[in-house]
């Protein structure tokens, strides 16, 4: 790709047809449809999670199961990428830089 496309390209479009963001789309769509899931639930829900007579008898364990509903899809998507740029040797160079221009 010579240097008048590349500067031609917006970065929406670059970023797009990048095959590493391709790849982390499926995770992504799996997280919104969970995270979608859990929403339904919660409008199905007649009393709200920590307001329940379980989380009422044991706080502590309310708090953490609330805690980790909040936290652990995050968690589970930044190790995703941890591990995908240890895997591929990936120093978080921007798209340019990875397309030969320095």
């Amino acid at each position: 790709m010579d240097q008048s496309a590349i500067l031609s390209e917006s970065p929406a479009e670059a970023s797009l047809a990048h095959p590493a963001w391709r790849s982390l789309l499926g995770p992504w769509l799996l997280a919104l449809a969970l995270s979608a899931l859990l929403v339904a639930a919660g409008w199905r829900w007649p009393v709200p999670l920590l307001q329940q007579g379980w989380a009422e008898a044991a706080p502590g364990l309310g708090a953490w199961l609330a805690l980790l509903l909040v936290l652990l899809p995050p968690a589970l998507m930044a190790a995703l990428l941890i591990v995908r740029m240890l895997r591929h040797r990936d120093s978080g160079e921007s798209i340019d830089c990875a397309q030969g221009e320095r």
